[in-house]
């Protein structure tokens, strides 16, 4: 999941790695005579998502309003608790408690070097991406934790749907055919789906364009989601499947 990265003009950190697409000088996948190889992204950066695995930090952040004020930093550079709160519909003072609860799990920090007093200092994010942990033995804590992220962010993703479709008829009419869901069925092994989220991955990457000047002429900001769910049961049999599939006259 991500919090795609905020624009050029809205106060990027020095430490965000370059764009996808920037190459090293000289020929493409190759170094230059004397170059040192290409730094590991950020962790948190949209190519190397930080992977949360604390329960406590997963709890921490599932929570709409958090949420809410995490993506608003990422997408628009530092912000104050004043400034969130017009945002969220939150009172200043509960998101400065929100933004020190994010601040606890090094979600966000605030921008000391602003010189101001604490109550009108600027707040930034330092997380873009993350990851929850998906390794099967991971403890049933972190599993809990995990989806109770996963359902608020999922909440708010139900609530960006719902506002476009309450406005649909409002936006252009070439929008209108190009946005929307595509859904179908695939057939795969874990190996295939595996390639597959890896090639749909670098694909998104390749239009995520974080810099404003990389962006055409008529670029605007899209949700992007892309979710695979088991179209099966834990003890379905495939074999069992595939022979009934071949023969649906047997039942």
């Amino acid at each position: 999941m991500s919090f795609i990265d905020r624009d050029d003009e809205g106060g990027a950190p020095e430490e965000c790695p370059s764009a996808p697409g920037e190459s090293l000088a000289g020929r493409p996948g190759t170094m230059a005579e004397g170059q040192n190889p290409p730094a590991e992204p950020e962790p948190g950066s949209p190519e190397n998502p930080l992977e949360i695995t604390d329960p406590r930090a997963l709890r921490a952040l599932a929570h709409p309003v958090r949420i809410a004020i995490l993506q608003h930093l990422a997408l628009e550079g530092p912000a104050t608790a004043t400034e969130c709160a017009d945002v969220v519909g939150q009172s200043p003072s509960a998101c400065s408690y929100h933004l020190r609860a994010l601040a606890k799990y090094g979600f966000v920090e605030e921008v000391t070097s602003a010189g101001l007093d604490r109550r009108h200092r600027p707040w930034r994010a330092r997380v873009i991406a993350i990851s929850v942990g998906q390794d099967p033995d991971r403890p049933e804590a972190a599993r809990v934790a995990g989806r109770l992220l996963f359902e608020s962010l999922q909440a708010r993703v139900e609530e960006m749907r719902a506002e476009y479709l309450d406005r649909e008829a409002e936006y252009p009419a070439d929008w209108q055919r190009a946005l929307g869901q595509t859904q179908d069925v695939l057939h795969v092994t874990p190996a295939e789906l595996t390639e597959i989220r890896e090639r749909m991955a670098q694909i998104l990457a390749d239009y995520r364009r974080l810099r404003a000047q990389d962006r055409p002429a008529g670029a605007r900001r899209v949700h992007a989601i892309v979710d695979f769910l088991p179209w099966f049961r834990p003890d379905d049999d495939a074999d069992q499947l595939r022979r009934r599939s071949d023969h649906p006259d047997l039942g």
